[in-house]
């Protein structure tokens, strides 16, 4: 027997739990990104994945499709000799996962470097559509339609 307004919990509590899934999805990624599979990176990858890495301050930026991201990881992991990625939060927004973090990179001379930006994956039917770099938190939330 369905009780009244039981519709609206059960919808709450689908997308309670596939907002859940999508930060284990997002966890699981950077997990990928610190052992540096990135077979296991794309995983979760929908066909029409973009990766925006539009904002970088760095030589390779752009927009690049799922084709276009072992390129783009290889150049990039070749740049190094170690990268580690330190999550700071998970912010669960529903399609939305953002994580600011640190990515802690050792250059090939041992030159050791930090870089503190912000990720926004957006998680559809347990697939990841986009994956989205910006320079600064409150922009990350903005763009997500959050605030601080």
């Amino acid at each position: 027997m369905l009780m009244p307004g039981s519709g609206a919990r059960e919808k709450r509590d689908t997308q309670r739990a596939m907002s859940h899934e999508n930060v284990e999805i997002v966890e699981a990624t950077i997990d990928a990104l610190n052992r540096g599979d990135v077979e296991a990176v794309i995983a979760d990858a929908a066909p029409d994945f973009e990766f925006d890495f539009s904002r970088s301050i760095g030589p390779r930026r752009g927009v690049f499709g799922l084709d276009e991201v072992r390129e783009f990881w290889d150049y990039f992991a070749g740049t190094f000799e170690s990268v580690r990625i330190e999550p700071h939060e998970f912010i669960d927004a529903g399609e939305y996962v953002i994580v600011p973090w640190t990515a802690h990179m050792v250059g090939r001379d041992g030159i050791q470097v930090q870089a503190r930006t912000t990720w926004t994956w957006t998680i559809r039917e347990g697939a990841v559509v986009r994956l989205c770099m910006y320079q600064e938190r409150a922009e990350a939330l903005e763009a997500a339609g959050l605030s601080e």
